[in-house]
């Protein structure tokens, strides 16, 4: 019984250079049933060392640590641990923390403000294979391609191939980018707003998201949205 219960539940490891700080989330998250402290890390490298021998579902990591950074230890981690989960908790929102994270391979970026509750989200939401994103951080996502600034060359790479995507559906997604309401999109395309969303559905069914920043902050990622305007 201890055992199927064991499986069920979403093994944590926590990632943070303050004591205090790794001591009150884990008291908190500990208080949920469907989570599992497995370790803690102090610096970056304990991170990634700890990644590889406990394989956690979700590494909740800290961008500012000794010895390696939490933007280092996130490529680390994706890399020889490609099914770990890694979710941002961080006091900081710089650009180049945000973008360089997302480019390490993050799953989701949270602030340190955040509720309780939001990170109990955030971390269900990674362990369940979704992106997770503070309304912070996708606005700056967002606000990279409106405003027509270049973002880091590793997100702007040409995919050869957009996931299923149809050209319809990746022209959705672009308008998505550009801040677009589905009633925009429908007027700028000659579609019905049901049209619109039908189109959506099948791009969250594709790329595994649940919502329009996902699907936005994913295409980033992939290099396939470059800018607000072509």
């Amino acid at each position: 019984m201890s055992t199927n219960s064991d499986e069920k539940r979403i093994r944590l490891l926590l990632a943070d250079d303050h004591a205090v700080v790794r001591t009150g989330t884990r008291e908190l998250l500990e208080r949920k049933p469907d989570f599992h402290i497995v370790g803690e890390a102090s610096n970056g490298e304990e991170a990634v060392r700890l990644a590889q021998e406990l394989q956690p579902d979700v590494v909740v990591m800290d961008v500012r640590m000794p010895k390696m950074s939490g933007v280092e230890a996130t490529r680390r981690i994706k890399e020889e641990c490609p099914d770990v989960k890694v979710l941002v908790l961080t006091a900081h929102d710089d650009d180049e923390y945000v973008f360089a994270l997302l480019q390490a391979g993050a799953n989701g970026y949270l602030m340190k403000t955040a509720e309780f509750d939001e990170l109990v989200k955030a971390i269900r939401t990674v362990a369940s294979g979704q992106s997770m994103l503070a309304p912070t951080i996708a606005g700056k996502v967002v606000a990279q391609f409106t405003s027509g600034k270049s973002l880091p060359e590793a997100l702007t790479k040409s995919p050869d191939q957009y996931e299923g995507l149809t050209e319809r559906e990746l022209g959705i997604l672009k308008l998505v980018g550009q801040g677009l309401s589905n009633k925009q999109i429908g007027k700028e395309l000659y579609i019905s707003d049901r049209t619109v969303q039908a189109h959506l559905s099948n791009i969250f069914s594709k790329l595994g998201v649940g919502s329009r920043t996902e699907a936005v902050m994913y295409a980033v990622r992939k290099g396939w949205i470059t800018t607000g305007k072509d």
